[in-house]
């Protein structure tokens, strides 16, 4: 009797720990954490066309990530796309005024991410400000439609 205790004990506390294993699991594919970090500040940035990108996505710098993108919103006043980013608190201050953010994507068909690319500038921005210079997203579905009118009229 008491060696059944012991196993049944052993293979409840064995299941626990793959299930808190697959928690944690998938908190690190989707890139959410338990932890809420406050060391960060906030960039936004206007696109004329945000393709894909998605809330939580990736902003990189140099292929690394430095942040995550916080919300997507309708600017009615330019009907631009707004997007704003949390980046990690080591680089307030640390980016210029004349950068650059682009939507870029992984591969031909996959995950679409802001990249940062750092300007000249002595000035840098602040907690709130907007990067100016943007390039919108390249969508593929575009591309292939102006490929075949194009076709068609030659």
């Amino acid at each position: 009797m008491k060696r059944s205790k012991t196993m049944e004990l052993g293979v409840g506390l064995f299941m626990l720990a793959g299930i808190i294993g697959l928690i944690f699991l998938g908190l690190r594919v989707s890139g959410l954490s338990l932890a809420s970090s406050t060391q960060t500040f906030h960039l936004e940035a206007n696109f004329a066309n945000i393709g894909s990108l998605k809330p939580r996505a990736r902003v990189t710098m140099a292929g690394v990530t430095v942040g995550r993108v916080e919300s997507i919103e309708l600017d009615t006043e330019w009907y631009d796309a707004r997007v704003v980013m949390k980046l990690d608190s080591d680089l307030e201050g640390q980016i210029s005024r004349d950068s650059t953010a682009a939507i870029l994507t992984a591969g031909l068909l996959g995950e679409q991410y802001i990249g940062l690319s750092i300007g000249g500038d002595p000035e840098t921005l602040a907690d709130g400000e907007t990067i100016r210079d943007t390039q919108s997203a390249v969508v593929l579905e575009e591309l292939i439609q102006q490929f075949v009118s194009s076709m068609a009229n030659s």
